[in-house]
């Protein structure tokens, strides 16, 4: 078998996958697209491991290994993904970015509700309980 075809067919379909990741929107589409680039890797392990003729099948073991940890990746992520659909009413990534409570310290703000100081330095808290006497 000659290397070059499966390893050709590897990069389209990581460059596929990474098109997917860096421009889709839909959480799910991004997780389709990053288990895409998983499976271009194991095909470049299969391949490189066919044409070594490696006695130990190192390549075919690594394979079935980055295939478990596929599935438990897109099942957690599928189920987080549906928990910020329930939560939110989508799964948009633009809107995933803000995920502080709606009611809470906005950005700018410390934990305890105080603007940040203007100069962008934080203060000490020995700083912040004089500012607050």
């Amino acid at each position: 078998m000659h290397l070059a075809y499966p390893a050709v067919l590897a990069a389209l379909l990581f460059c596929t996958g990474l098109y997917g990741v860096l421009a889709r929107r839909n959480a799910i589409l991004v997780l389709m697209s990053v288990e895409l680039m998983l499976n271009a890797v194991n095909l470049n392990l299969v391949a490189f491991d066919v044409w070594l003729r490696d006695t130990l099948h190192a390549g075919q073991a690594l394979t079935l290994f980055t295939i478990t940890i596929a599935a438990a990746e897109i099942g957690i992520g599928l189920a987080i993904v549906l928990l910020v659909y329930r939560n939110r009413g989508g799964s948009d990534i633009d809107r995933l970015r803000d995920t502080a409570e709606p009611g809470g310290p906005g950005p700018g703000t410390d934990p305890d509700g105080t603007a940040a100081a203007a100069n962008g330095t934080q203060q000490a808290p020995e700083q912040k309980a004089e500012a607050a006497a």
